[in-house]
């Protein structure tokens, strides 16, 4: 007796699952000849074409794998495949799949594109997008790449999608002038390739977005004692990206999840405490533009709602807290949460209109030993700006010269600036702290955001999850824009830059945004807040954070 699986149509086919070739190893190009998906696994050398329903894969090179080894991108356009492989351009008949010499460039051709007699070459080392005449095989104008990373290309009608590795982020262009449009996160790390998928039956392109990289997990070895080890396999699958931008709020929204998320205290004092009248306070996730809360529930003990300054705060109360007395509290949240990406230019916040007197007073001081007195810190600040004027160049000069100075490190405690600037070494909560130092002395209003991610394995849906560390970012205030999204420290990867803007004004689906401007976590006895100095919330409790990836929430 045979098994039977249901059938999809094209267009439930593509859009709706993550497509993760069979013996893939490494793909970087990907393309569509209608609704076949080619794709090359440069490792390899395999040109497969690839099923997206059950992921079966047919090698169509098996006479040529040599030719296509160490091959990055690919485009097809009617009967002719195009390939980058080392520093130059080749091209064949799909039939044939004879390789013939197109272009060299200087340093390595990285992604190629292709519409009618147009090529569009990337080079990261040129760090530009270079544009053929196919028949005179000469150079007609080049783009400057939006990126620092790797990048691989598709075109599409009036756009040239860009894809770059480093960035984790795709950028829409024109491709007659070179002008970027919007940009938008991917949903993964590490994006290989992009390819896009022409949706007859809506009109839409769709789409797709390789990625490739490495896993850890744990082998068992029967060899070795003790016999688990840690090791790493290849990890690569295709995966439809959407998108919506909004040209009027300049930004975009990316793929998101519905997540569940919980917070609780389990009570469990250090020392024996006597504290009457206790109030504790913690912050619910926040409304955004790309997050929803769609359900908040007690955990434990029921718990009363406070507003302070927009954000909800949950109040669980006490008589008092006494001696062996133990608690188990909390709230868990149903939360969808979406890729976004601002895309907003120096040229945009010229001639802006004064802060408020009010914007001024809360985020322009030093409100959280933030040492914006000391010498180390004031210098620091004067030194990060140079002359600059213009205020999106000041934020992104201070990010870099942060990153300069500071190499990540996971500290106990959270010194202050000075100390930190001292030291050269800082945790996310330490590179916050100076960035926010830094920002306020050069009249930039800015304010943390955060307390946690969510574990970013998408694939792991349905699975309790719990986060490694906790983590903050913040939010920096432009008049006419609002506060926008800048991560801590993600993006200081390399030595001395360039630094991706992948998490500048944008934030991953995996960022959860808990307690803008407010505490996440406060302490009243009889009406007064306790301080640390008092007893310190991880003296009276132990938290317990749990993330569940319920599913791929729809195209907005």
């Amino acid at each position: 007796m045979s098994l039977t699986l249901p059938s999809l149509t094209v267009s439930q086919m593509f859009g709706q699952k993550t497509i993760r070739p069979l013996t893939a190893s490494t793909i970087y190009g990907i393309a569509f000849i209608q609704d076949r998906l080619i794709a090359i696994d440069t490792v390899k050398g395999h040109l497969l074409e690839i099923d997206p329903v059950s992921d079966n894969s047919k090698i169509l090179n098996p006479h040529q794998v040599k030719e296509f080894s160490d091959v990055t991108g690919l485009a097809v356009w009617e009967n002719t495949l195009w390939v980058s492989r080392g520093n130059s351009i080749y091209l064949c008949q799909l039939d044939s799949l004879g390789l013939e010499h197109f272009v060299t460039l200087p340093y390595t051709a990285d992604g190629i594109a292709v519409w009618e007699s147009t090529i569009y070459v990337s080079c990261q080392r040129l760090g530009y997008i270079l544009i053929f005449d196919k028949d005179t095989r000469k150079e007609i104008t080049r783009f400057y790449a939006p990126g620092v990373g790797i990048e691989n290309l598709a075109v599409s009608k009036e756009t040239l999608w860009v894809c770059d590795r480093t960035e984790q982020t795709v950028y829409s262009m024109d491709r007659a002038t070179g002008e970027l449009r919007f940009s938008v996160l991917t949903p993964f790390a590490s994006p290989t390739g992009i390819a896009i998928h022409s949706q007859d039956q809506t009109g839409k392109d769709l789409l797709y977005i390789a990625y490739s990289t490495e896993e850890p997990y744990i082998r068992d070895n029967p060899n070795a004692d003790p016999n688990h080890e840690l090791t790493y396999r290849d990890l690569t699958f295709i995966h439809p990206l959407h998108y919506e931008y909004n040209p009027d709020k300049r930004y975009a929204l990316s793929n998101g999840y519905l997540i569940e998320m919980s917070y609780v205290e389990e009570i469990s004092p250090l020392d024996e405490v006597y504290l009457p009248n206790l109030e504790w306070r913690i912050a619910l996730p926040s409304e955004t533009e790309r997050q929803k809360v769609k359900q908040v529930e007690s955990i434990g003990l029921p718990f009363t709602e406070e507003i302070i300054e927009g954000q909800r705060i949950a109040v669980f109360r006490f008589d008092s807290l006494v001696p062996g007395e133990r608690h188990i509290f909390g709230w868990k949240a149903l939360v969808e949460v979406r890729g976004i990406k601002y895309r907003i230019t120096p040229k945009d916040v010229e001639d802006l209109p004064d802060l408020t007197p009010e914007l001024e007073a809360r985020y322009l001081v030093d409100d959280d030993d933030l040492a914006m007195d000391t010498t180390i810190v004031r210098d620091a600040a004067h030194e990060a700006i140079g002359s600059e004027t213009n205020t999106l160049r000041k934020m992104y000069n201070i990010r870099n010269y942060v990153y300069d100075e500071l190499s990540y490190g996971i500290k106990p405690h959270i010194d202050t600036p000075d100390i930190v600037l001292e030291r050269g070494v800082g945790s996310c909560g330490e590179y916050v702290g100076v960035l926010l130092a830094l920002c306020r002395l050069n009249g930039i209003p800015c304010r943390t955001v955060g307390r946690y991610k969510c574990p970013p394995y998408a694939e792991h849906q349905g699975v309790p999850l719990q986060p490694d560390f906790n983590h903050v970012w913040l939010e920096f205030y432009i008049p006419n824009f609002g506060w926008l999204p800048m991560e801590s420290n993600p993006d200081d990867i390399g030595d001395y830059g360039p630094y991706p803007t992948r998490f500048f004004m944008g934030l991953c689906w995996y960022h959860i945004e808990i307690g803008k401007g407010v505490s996440f976590e406060t302490l009243t006895s009889n009406g007064k807040r306790l301080t640390k100095e008092d007893i310190a919330i991880g003296d009276l409790a132990i938290n317990h954070i749990r993330f569940t990836i319920l599913k791929e929430i729809p195209p907005i």
